[in-house]
């Protein structure tokens, strides 16, 4: 569908009528006037037009309480598709999905560094262009393209502005994908995606303020507050990973001393394993598997890592105090050793017995999540345009 046509959401009654059926599908007409407080002939004439654009359609008829048997609607989940990626540090990811997030295609890309922004373009394009090669899915039925990068993102211009683990600044991602397919595109950075994509897709019911934190390669958060998700004065809300824990700790790739990120990343493990455990390279996953096997030291080390992220979380609750954290990223696979450090350091350290309630939790999604997040990133424009999630 060709960038700027796709002005389905016309009217705020519209978006709530279509959000209301996509949350409570099957459903009739009558119980969305009574659920959403739109009249009867406001909320037959919206449906009509829902269903005329293919974004709605009609079941058999749903059960009556004595008059005439009211017919169901549900979202037509084919009718148009949504391409996602997770863009970076170490791949570049694609998906094609429904209107569910139902995931339909997926191609994968390594990225190889050094690299360009020049060539960090042309490796999206080229993703792009696979995956609308192997799904042969008419490209008019696609409403946008949202992309998951790393580092700081202007949102407004879909500009990567410093992608730190690639060496990259103010990568122009919207206007260069937009010129090339002529299509909506969104960009984000991939800690706030995955926290769309946990509100969108993640089974956590009406959170009202969540905070999920990947982590992985770096370490970054996306903060929902009131349903909506939190970019700050100056985008770079949910910067978890450079929060300063020792002053006196290691450089980080942002040039500040002894971030979050610099204890708790895969690579950080890695490094502390080579200082602490043993001698030779070992990958995080690696370290994995030993304390898998029952290697006391590699126990030792991820639980060392549940305490850090611990205090980092703490620190969260205490500034944000939402009611859930989910956890993503490489790292959180080796969640039997890093969950129970973890939880026993936030109730140690928390302020207040009523801030012990928070939730915390890794998420069903898994590796998914990021990716969703970027596909949710259409999605809101199409049931939910003033942001409000859930």
């Amino acid at each position: 569908m060709q960038r700027g046509t796709f002005k389905l959401m016309k009217s705020v009654n519209k978006s709530i009528v279509l959000n209301k059926i996509r949350l409570s599908e099957p459903i009739s007409r009558a119980q969305i006037a009574k659920e959403t407080s739109l009249t009867p002939p406001t909320v037959s004439s919206i449906v009509k037009e829902l269903i005329d654009q293919g974004l709605v359609r009609e079941s058999m008829l749903g059960h009556s309480s004595g008059g005439r048997k009211p017919t169901m609607l549900h979202i037509h989940t084919n009718a148009f598709y949504v391409i996602g990626i997770d863009a970076g540090p170490e791949k570049v990811e694609c998906i094609l999905t429904d209107l569910t997030g139902e995931i339909i295609e997926r191609t994968s890309s390594l990225l190889s560094k050094p690299i360009t922004n020049e060539q960090f373009l042309s490796v999206l394009k080229e993703s792009i262009r696979e995956i609308l090669q192997i799904s042969n899915v008419n490209q008019d039925k696609i409403i946008g393209i949202g992309i998951a990068m790393h580092g700081a993102v202007d949102i407004e211009t879909g500009t990567s502005l410093v992608a730190p683990i690639l060496n990259l600044r103010n990568i122009p991602i919207k206007a260069a994908l937009e010129e090339e397919f002529n299509l909506t595109i969104k960009v984000e950075n991939d800690a706030r995606a995955m926290a769309l994509g946990e509100s969108w897709f993640g089974g956590h019911g009406e959170v009202d303020s969540m905070v999920a934190v990947n982590i992985g390669r770096g370490v970054g958060a996306g903060v929902i507050i009131n349903g909506k998700l939190y970019h700050g004065a100056q985008g770079i809300a949910g910067e978890l990973g450079h929060m300063t824990i020792d002053i006196n700790g290691d450089v980080c790739e942002c040039g500040n001393q002894g971030c979050l990120q610099t204890l708790v990343s895969g690579s950080s493990i890695a490094k502390r394993a080579r200082k602490q455990v043993m001698k030779g390279e070992l990958t995080a996953k690696e370290i994995f598997e030993c304390a898998q096997n029952g290697n006391p030291a590699c126990i030792h080390l991820l639980q060392e890592t549940g305490e850090m992220i611990g205090i980092g979380l703490t620190n969260l609750i205490h500034l944000v105090n939402p009611s859930k954290i989910v956890l993503g990223g490489g790292v959180m696979k080796s969640e039997k050793f890093i969950m129970p450090a973890l939880l026993e350091t936030i109730q140690q350290r928390i302020l207040t017995t009523e801030a012990k309630k928070t939730k915390v939790t890794v998420t069903r999604l898994g590796d998914d999540a990021t990716l969703l997040g970027a596909v949710a990133l259409l999605l809101v424009e199409l049931f939910d345009p003033l942001g409000k999630i859930g």
